[in-house]
């Protein structure tokens, strides 16, 4: 089929049509590319392998094309007012209006947004200025034309010659070009340019149903906005103020994109003409071209067998060293962007975004889902997200903390603890401990009230709802996400089996009952038996993190009565301090030792499991490190929080561990402070560790390789992939210590956080940190990864709300049992000087310490002592009818805290349900808007099929039709 442009732009006008009046003026405006598209398509391709039959157009013949376009042009700017009429008294009868469509248009802002003058010479010139810099860096084969999609290393002395000429040449047989160049600083190394040319695109667009621009969205002025009501006033100044907001980037400085406001189906070359092709170099984003390339990589055979196929497995039996996209130019230029403009997407990258002078803008999420694909850039989102949401979780929690300094010296706890200098506590270990005198916890008594005063109960509460409205907010904002970027039915279409399911149970066939064509399949038996196996695996070693903690609490029992005889004054007379400091640091590092383990071991039953995709894959291994990690994590902190100190007996009869080591007691000021201890140095050390691992080890390793370049080479242009070659990889897990790191900082910032008030303080501004070093990481330490694409942060997600709810019941059981909030509440309205009378302006609490403190007689221990010592606890005194038994006071204190626990997890779990219900998932005008432009979509291939077969009756000499023949 020939189709010559002119030919195109010489068929009248179609009658409009109820179908797609309120887009028609779109379908005019642009049929000057609809035409450009159908001869591109058809036209010669010095790269292509199959040459394909064009229309040439002459000088002559292109002169008169342009007149005739022009005279068009003034022709559709008559015939708008007519069209907009016609639009306007089909509307009349809708309730529905959004931007897309109104009842009023304004045809001046029509006709100005329909028919851009300019905006094709200045996409022209862009278009021009990328290839000029793609040319003059060095990301083009030899010729100067085709642009580099893909890059594979590999060694010469490497002996899998066969795998890998076989490998070549079936790429070359399915459509790729290959090149190949020596490295110029290492003669062993040989780089492998890959270039896919445009009918290859086209083909494989197709068949992963890739979705592409068609036809541009379409938006009217509504005259009612002229006459906007007080409130819309309000938020339309609001919007104008945060225009001028320092935090906001300058959108001039960032390239149009066009894409999000096209509207887009799956690319069909039957129905070319449909789509909207500028430029065939372009057309194809540079990370569409690399994702079909990898598609192709992963799915092209090596050897003769089913399960001999993929990039992946050739790079770990050592064919190939490397695969990766490169970077589109070097991220420095000696010119400032500001006079001279950004050099490429990865410059632009570098200065809006990943320097660190940019910390407090907004990210330039488009331009990083363009450059880095729709997966690291939800991911930004989510973080972006996550540190704005944590601003007034850490205000609050600052507050809180405040208040407890304010009212520290007014806390008739910490008067009474300071003051009891006559009071004498028992000795808490067996051997070196002597008596202590209570008022020497004064200290201790006060910080711990900084975490453990009137506003702890509410700010659990509050962090509760605040979890809730974080997670229910974010599904929002990621379906604005998904729907801005082409993203709502791209799971459906694209989700593809993984190479390594395909290799194993291809013998094993089911028919897709969504696609209807058969397709590998896994039998129930054998993915219950790898289940059952991986399970096993997970609670093996779950198990061993619980025997790394027991060995802390046994080292813990040793090491306490060394410390308590330590020949430094200050060790000794704060030993308790001393175990625990010692303690969690040991506890980090046997955390950091087994995390090595635990990915591995993670990694091995995963790919035990064979997942069905690669989606399924990353949700299983992720589950798994997240289960390791967080009870590696967070197993110590449990200890603290719940079993240290609760079952170590009484004075005389104490439970020992092994009937050696006596159990560890709390500080006479309580366990809070232990918690918070534990709780701290590991938050902070982690933070330390991660960072520096994720920047400071890249950094060091790629200074090295440029030294060992600078040594062996002397002035020798290095090219841009051979620069990338030498980067630090992308670890093979993608995102998932991205994740994983912020999901157990989110746990670390809920779970444990009525203990712990400033941990979101801390989480916040760990992450303005941390959403630069992963920006500068990802711009400039590492090869650029496979923009691969996503509609949401997958089994994160879900996590997420896990965590929520353990951080309800663990904030109850913190606060009930752990802090001396319960104790302190029942004394001051049962048995304080408030429980039979009350008088305005006495203290419900005093001689609460006093209460809370039980008698033991020194002659029982039979070391020639006499006197009395108190303990914490609530029993009775060596003189009562029952000594040392529980007191009716301690059965009240429980019955208590089991009666708050179930309060507060009904209350809050109520309020989180509620606030739940009441925010949708999806907005309700952009839900109203996909359905819309669903059915403008489906409107438009209709009549954009409709005027394609009317101009081949024109040419074939049948008669035209204006409705379907």
């Amino acid at each position: 089929m020939n189709i010559s442009k002119s030919e195109i732009t010489k068929e009248t006008s179609l009658k409009p049509s109820r179908r797609s009046l309120p887009c028609l003026a779109q379908s005019y405006a642009y049929s000057k590319s609809l035409s450009q598209s159908t001869s591109l398509f058809q036209s010669t391709e010095s790269e292509s392998q199959a040459p394909t039959s064009v229309t040439l157009i002459s000088a002559d013949k292109a002169e008169q094309v342009n007149a005739e376009e022009d005279n068009k042009d003034s022709v559709l700017k008559c015939s708008f007012a007519d069209l907009s009429d016609f639009c306007l008294a089909l509307g009349k009868d809708k309730d529905y209006m959004d931007e897309s469509e109104h009842a009023n248009y304004d045809r001046s802002r029509l006709i100005k947004d329909s028919v851009p003058k300019d905006n094709s010479e200045s996409k022209a010139k862009l278009s021009k200025n990328d290839m000029n810099y793609i040319a003059s860096s060095g990301l083009l084969f030899k010729d100067g034309k085709k642009r580099i999609d893909y890059i594979l290393v590999y060694r010469k002395s490497n002996i899998q010659y066969d795998k890998r000429n076989t490998f070549e040449k079936n790429l070359r047989a399915e459509g790729l070009m290959l090149e190949k160049e020596p490295a110029v600083a290492n003669p062993d190394i040989m780089f492998i340019k890959i270039h896919i040319p445009w009918d290859t695109l086209c083909k494989y667009a197709e068949r992963l149903n890739i979705r592409m621009p068609f036809r541009k969205k379409c938006y009217y002025t509504d005259r009612s906005s002229k006459s906007m009501g007080s409130v819309q006033n309000y938020f339309r100044r609001i919007k104008k103020w945060m225009s001028q907001n320092p935090m906001v980037l300058d959108k001039s400085a960032f390239p149009h994109l066009e894409e999000s406001d096209c509207y887009t189906g799956p690319f069909s070359r039957a129905r070319i003409h449909h789509f909207i092709i500028n430029n065939k170099d372009t057309f194809f984003s540079n990370a569409t071209r690399s994702r079909i390339v990898y598609h192709m990589l992963q799915h092209t055979k090596y050897e003769n067998g089913i399960s001999k196929v993929g990039i992946c497995k050739l790079i770990n039996n050592g064919s190939y060293i490397a695969a990766f996209p490169p970077h589109e130019g070097a991220y420095k230029s000696s010119q400032p962007i500001k006079t001279h403009g950004p050099q490429n997407n990865r410059h632009l990258l570098y200065e809006r975004w990943a320097r660190w002078g940019m910390w407090y803008k907004h990210q330039p999420l488009d331009l990083i889902r363009l450059y880095f694909g729709e997966k690291i850039g939800l991911y930004f989102a989510w973080l972006g997200w996550y540190t704005g949401m944590l601003i007034p979780a850490a205000l609050v929690g600052l507050c809180v903390f405040f208040y407890g300094i304010f009212t520290m010296n007014a806390s008739q706890v910490s008067q009474e603890i300071c003051k009891a200098t006559e009071v004498f506590m028992c000795p808490l270990c067996d051997k070196n401990c002597s008596l202590q005198r209570l008022n020497e916890s004064c200290i201790y008594a006060k910080v711990t009230y900084l975490f453990d005063n009137g506003g702890t109960v509410f700010f659990a509460i509050f962090m509760a709802i605040w979890a809730t409205v974080f997670l229910e907010f974010w599904k929002r904002r990621r379906s604005t996400l998904t729907y801005t970027w082409d993203l709502i039915e791209w799971e459906e279409e694209e989700e593809t089996l993984r190479p390594q399911f395909e290799a194993k149970y291809y013998k094993m066939e089911r028919v897709n009952p969504i696609s209807g064509k058969p397709e590998p399949h896994q039998p129930s038996s054998d993915k219950v038996t790898r289940l059952l196996v991986s399970i096993s695996g997970i609670f093996f070693m779950i198990s061993l993190v619980i025997t790394a903690v027991f060995a802390v609490v046994v080292y813990r029992l040793v090491v306490m009565e060394q410390f308590a005889s330590f020949k430094w004054n200050f060790i000794k007379q704060h030993w308790q301090f001393a175990t625990s400091a010692a303690a969690v640091c040991i506890n980090f590092v046997i955390i950091m030792a087994l995390n090595l383990a635990y990915e591995k071991i993670a990694y091995l039953l995963t790919n035990l499991e064979y997942p069905r995709t690669e989606s399924e894959w990353e949700n299983s291994f992720a589950l798994k490190m997240f289960l390791f990690q967080f009870v590696n994590l967070n197993s110590s902190i449990f200890y603290i929080a719940f079993f240290l100190g609760r079952f170590v007996g009484h004075p005389g009869n104490y439970n020992k561990l092994f009937n050696r080591w006596r159990l560890e007691e709390c500080h006479p000021s309580g366990c809070l402070i232990d918690l918070c201890l534990q709780m701290g140095v590991i938050m902070f050390l982690k933070q330390i560790w991660n960072n520096f691992m994720e920047l400071g080890y890249p950094l060091i390793q790629n200074w090295w390789s440029r030294h060992k370049i600078k040594r062996g080479v002397q002035d020798a242009s290095i090219p841009q992939w051979e620069n990338d070659w030498n980067l630090q990889p992308m670890n093979i897990h993608g995102l998932m210590d991205e994740y994983l790191e912020m999901v157990l900082q989110f746990g670390f910032t809920t779970i444990f956080v009525a203990a712990f008030p400033l941990a979101p303080l801390l989480a916040l501004l760990n992450n303005i940190i941390e959403i630069r070093l992963d920006a500068y990481k990802f711009v400039t330490q590492w090869r650029r990864p496979l923009p691969a694409r996503a509609t949401d942060i997958g089994i994160w997600y879900g996590i997420l709300e896990g965590i929520g709810i353990l951080a309800v019941i663990t904030n109850a059981f913190v606060i009930a049992i752990t802090s001396d909030y319960i104790p302190r509440f029942v004394y001051e309205y049962k048995y304080g000087p408030c429980a039979s009378r009350f008088e305005y302006g006495e203290n419900c609490l005093k001689g609460y310490v006093n209460n809370s403190l039980s008698f033991f007689d020194l002659s029982e221990l039979g070391v020639g002592k006499s006197g009395y010592c108190r303990y914490r606890d609530y029993r009775g005194p060596p003189w009562s009818s029952k000594p040392y038994e529980f007191t009716l006071q301690y059965w009240h204190i429980l019955a208590a805290r089991l009666a708050f626990i179930i309060v507060f997890e009904h209350l809050v779990f109520g309020i989180k349900s509620f606030i739940a219900y009441l925010i949708p998932d999806v907005p309700k005008n952009l839900y109203d808007r996909i359905r819309r432009e669903k059915y403008l979509v489906q409107e438009m291939m209709y009549e954009a099929e409709l005027e394609h077969l009317q101009q081949q009756r024109r040419k074939s000499g049948h008669p035209v039709h204006h409705e379907w023949p």
